[in-house]
């Protein structure tokens, strides 16, 4: 069970609530500040005083002046108006990702929407009624209005949902799930729901998760690929990580050597050989400015997870209702568009790797494209094509999404984020690494058999010893597709980490 204060949710709980489905409540302190708001809200309404999104109408039309026998109907239409999205629909993680972290926001006491509502979104969660949400369709400012609309409209039992993969009306989710809605919404309860960054959050902050994980593997690919190709261990001395001082670099460095520890594949320079390429030589600091970025963009996300991002704010203490724009995305659209940017790095290292490990002129001795008959079979020859592939892809997906705006609402809404399409194009990227740098393993481990395995060090033979327990040694042609698959699944699993962490 995971207590949601609004303070204090971690990008770990937020994989548990979203992918292990962990139950979750709110805590009991917030209840306080959640009433205190909405007896603010309920005040406004009756004094009739005009306040954007509680009597007025949305965007451009905030002149527009709404009676109090309306509210009610304003947030239905809202919620029905702004259900515009389109493309494929978001997994099911991430609607559960989203709806988690708009529970957390609303808590807080700053929205003014009744308890009853975000019980009901908690209901969702805990019996996984999942709201049918479409991908495309925010501009990342005013928030996420138009996936944000498709999550709540379930809550009072319009829109679609999705049982066990099987998507049907709002109504008979349901009562399948033995779900009363929502029967009426009242003031500004449609606009809490709605205004917030939450999907983009939800997309980035669980792409994040993987990549954190990834950057870890990534660093284990590389030591594999050093046994494969002999490479030179003293660019990995801690003296030299030091003395330039980079946080990213000296932890990389260090976690590299000590999977290299006892190998006798990856040595130290000598005499014939003194220094190796770049794509071996100076990983430490390509896979180290990756952390660094990693470690700065989980910071962002982390304040994120757990901000008010509505609009108006209500701050009852001070009996005072503000509009202003903390649903504007652009901290988590620069810091995506910089997830995607580093973690393509990983991948075009990565993918370099390989093309050394697969060419014999650059592989230190290995047969043409890892194979004993090169001519009759072609081996790895077109695993290395499809992680070019891929890492050329990214390279288009890696262009920022941040540094374009264009007006919306009649241009009273002249400048936005564009955070979602950040997050859509960084959890893509980061899906591509981990299809490149399992491949740089499978690959890798195809190598070591050639030079004997028996010579890698204790902490690679481990790793080495999990793969070949599912993938075999490839002594002829075969079809590869299945392999792929296989090998992008066994370094995907929670348990993978455990074997060198």
């Amino acid at each position: 069970m995971i207590i949601l204060d609004g303070k204090n949710l971690t990008l770990k709980q937020l994989n548990q609530i979203a992918r292990h489905h962990e139950m979750v409540k709110i805590d009991e302190k917030q209840y306080e500040c959640i009433n205190k708001a909405r007896a603010y809200v309920d005040f406004l309404v009756e004094e009739q005083k005009p306040v954007y999104g509680i009597n007025t109408g949305f965007g451009k039309l905030a002149t527009e002046s709404i009676n109090k026998e309306e509210v009610s109907q304003l947030q239905k239409n809202l919620l029905m108006s702004h259900a515009c999205g389109v493309g494929k629909m978001l997994d099911e993680d991430v609607v559960r990702a989203m709806l988690a972290l708009r529970v957390n926001a609303l808590i807080k006491g700053y929205s003014g929407i009744r308890p009853c509502v975000i019980e009901k979104m908690v209901e969702f969660l805990n019996k996984n009624l999942i709201s049918v949400v479409y991908e495309k369709g925010s501009l990342g400012a005013s928030g996420d209005l138009a996936l944000l609309s498709h999550m709540s409209l379930p809550l009072i039992g319009l829109g679609e949902v999705m049982i066990d993969g099987k998507v049907m009306s709002a109504d008979e989710g349901l009562k399948i799930k033995d779900i009363k809605p929502i029967e009426k919404l009242s003031a500004k309860e449609g606009l809490s729901l709605i205004n917030g960054t939450q999907a983009m959050s939800a997309i980035g902050g669980l792409a994040l998760y993987d990549a954190i994980k990834l950057m870890k593997i990534s660093n284990m690919a590389f030591a594999l690929s050093m046994e494969a190709l002999k490479g030179i261990t003293s660019a990995l001395d801690p003296k030299v990580h030091e003395i330039r001082g980079q946080e990213g670099q000296k932890i990389v460095a260090s976690a590299m050597k000590s999977y290299l520890r006892n190998s006798h594949l990856a040595i130290p320079q000598d005499e014939k050989r003194v220094q190796d390429s770049y794509s071996l030589r100076c990983s430490p600091q390509v896979h180290g400015a990756t952390y660094d970025a990693l470690k700065h963009i989980k910071e962002i996300v982390n304040r994120e997870m757990n901000a008010v991002t509505d609009n108006p704010l209500i701050f009852a203490d001070e009996k005072e209702a503000i509009s202003a724009g903390n649903f504007h995305g652009q901290p988590l659209a620069l810091a995506f568009d910089y997830l995607g940017i580093a973690m393509a790095e990983l991948a075009n290292i990565s993918e370099r790797r390989i093309e050394r490990m697969v060419n014999p002129q650059l592989s230190n001795g290995l047969p043409a494209f890892l194979v004993k008959k090169p001519g009759l079979n072609s081996g790895f020859m077109i695993v290395q094509y499809t992680a070019a592939s891929l890492v050329s892809e990214n390279k288009v997906l890696a262009h920022p999404a941040s540094v374009d705006s264009i007006p919306s609402s009649a241009n009273q809404e002249d400048h936005v984020s564009m955070g979602s399409i950040s997050a859509r194009k960084a959890k893509t990227i980061v899906d591509h690494v981990y299809q490149v740098v399992s491949m740089e393993m499978m690959t890798a481990c195809q190598a070591i058999d050639f030079r004997g395995n028996e010579l890698l060090g204790p902490v690679t033979k481990k790793v080495y010893d999990h793969i070949r327990n599912e993938i075999p040694f490839l002594d002829q042609d075969t079809i590869m597709h299945p392999y792929l698959v296989k090998i992008e699944n066994i370094i995907r699993e929670d348990s993978f980490l455990n074997l060198f962490e």
